[in-house]
């Protein structure tokens, strides 16, 4: 009884100070993609600037696999003690829990959201030389008898996808999925004329719609992107009440102490509002969102009942 007594005695007398001096060592900050892409990009972005801030190395690690499960699934698993970070995104957090039959973890229990960093919309495009002119174009050519309307995307549960399947969900009509094994693909088939539209990122698109290559028809969020001030939401352009975003933020374990939870948030809300990385985030095609956890978790929440729908009544599934 003496022991345990004096056990939680410890307990009590240095939970506090370890809040107090984090942190005193190497911050590891997973990503669970690949080298090059947004949520890579995201990260090392980030990391640097945590460096300067906190005095500590803060360690890029990619963790890539099964749809960003295998590097979310390994925050999950960590020591809930603010070393260990993911920087999450979408699908793992939000949209896989309805694709993948089984899942490593659960997304709304395993993790605790500490900001959300960015949302990115993104485009529809057509060739250049396509007929359809806008929107209103592509649905109409998509509701003809024996039409057939295709679509590229980076894979099946990509944001590309899923946000195809949304657009089919909500205007109502049929578009027929081509998965390529990454978005280049696809987007050099769109090139040559193989596929009638696709949704693409921003930042693989926009130079071949300068170029004048591929003609932009809507953006995918609530507003209109800086990025291309002239080209109307697909809500705008007929569809109502549509919006995808791919949408990245971080997460640590769960049971990771408030204290450390909120000194995370007050550091990544502190790099977010410097002026030269809202620039960098607004030339990857990402908006300025909430920066409070409580809303991160909100829209986590709302994001897998959202998807859930949408993989239902599309019938996918991972492989």
């Amino acid at each position: 009884m003496v022991r345990i007594i004096a056990v939680l005695v410890f307990a009590l007398l240095t939970f506090p100070a370890g809040a107090q001096t984090y942190p005193s060592k190497a911050i590891h900050f997973i990503s669970a993609f690949g080298p090059g892409g947004t949520t890579d990009i995201l990260a090392r972005l980030l990391a640097e600037k945590l460096r300067e801030q906190v005095g500590q190395s803060v360690i890029v690690e990619n963790r890539p696999g099964a749809g960003g499960n295998i590097g979310s699934n390994y925050v999950a698993k960590a020591a809930p003690d603010g070393y260990t970070v993911l920087m999450g995104a979408n699908g793992p957090l939000a949209v896989n829990v309805s694709l993948f039959a089984s899942m490593p973890f659960d997304p709304r229990r395993d993790f605790v959201p500490v900001v959300q960093i960015t949302a990115a919309p993104l485009v529809l495009v057509v060739p250049a030389d396509s007929p359809i002119k806008s929107v209103g174009d592509l649905l109409a050519e998509a509701r003809k008898p024996g039409a057939r309307v295709n679509y590229g995307s980076a894979g099946l549960g990509s944001p590309q996808h899923i946000t195809a399947e949304l657009f089919k969900y909500m205007a109502r009509v049929d578009m027929t999925h081509v998965p390529y094994k990454s978005a280049g693909q696809s987007i050099n088939d769109l090139l040559g004329g193989q596929l009638s539209a696709n949704f693409e990122a921003m930042i693989p698109a926009l130079p071949h719609v300068s170029a004048g290559k591929l003609r932009a028809l809507a953006v995918t969020g609530a507003e209109r992107s800086p990025l291309l001030p002239e080209v109307p939401t697909v809500a705008e352009a007929g569809v109502a009440g549509f919006e995808s975003t791919a949408w990245y933020g971080v997460v640590v374990p769960a049971g990771t102490p408030p204290d450390i939870v909120k000194r995370l948030n007050a550091e990544f809300t502190k790099i977010l509002t410097q002026p030269e990385v809202k620039q960098r985030i607004t030339d990857l095609g990402g908006l300025q969102v909430p920066l409070d956890a409580e809303s991160f978790g909100k829209l986590i929440h709302a994001e897998i009942d959202k998807w859930a729908a949408v993989v239902k009544a599309a019938g996918i599934k991972a492989e």
